[in-house]
């Protein structure tokens, strides 16, 4: 059943929307019908969670709003996100970062960047 299942859903996946990790900004590009009139919203935060397999993989988005935390669980390979686009690159040392939920005010969004990682090696 479960090889059904996948020769079913594989032509619904879109393997562009896989470069991201855990602990990288992203901007979530999705589409929101309002009506008869269609537009794209973006969500940018930071991906603290990967969860699943194939088509029902989704990754979770946290950001802060107005001083309050607000995450949403994204589906990876639906058809209402029109794109995901990395903002920063970040280098994490565990699978989910669930810590980030307790931090407050600018240490809620710090991760290892990247950029400044590798700068450091460089001297």
């Amino acid at each position: 059943m479960q090889a059904t299942l996948e020769e079913v859903t594989s032509d619904q996946l879109d393997a562009s929307r896989l470069n991201f990790k855990v602990g990288d900004g992203v901007r979530v590009h999705t589409r929101v019908r309002e009506g008869d009139k269609e537009r794209i919203q973006i969500f940018a935060g930071i991906v603290i969670a990967r969860k699943g397999s194939g088509i029902r993989e989704t990754f979770t988005v946290r950001r802060i709003s107005f001083g309050e935390g607000v995450e949403k669980v994204f589906p990876i390979h639906s058809p209402n996100i029109d794109q995901i686009e990395v903002d920063r690159e970040s280098i994490t040392r565990k699978a989910r970062l669930y810590y980030l939920r307790e931090r407050i005010g600018k240490k809620a969004t710090e991760v290892k960047e990247k950029r400044l990682i590798e700068a450091g090696r460089k001297k």
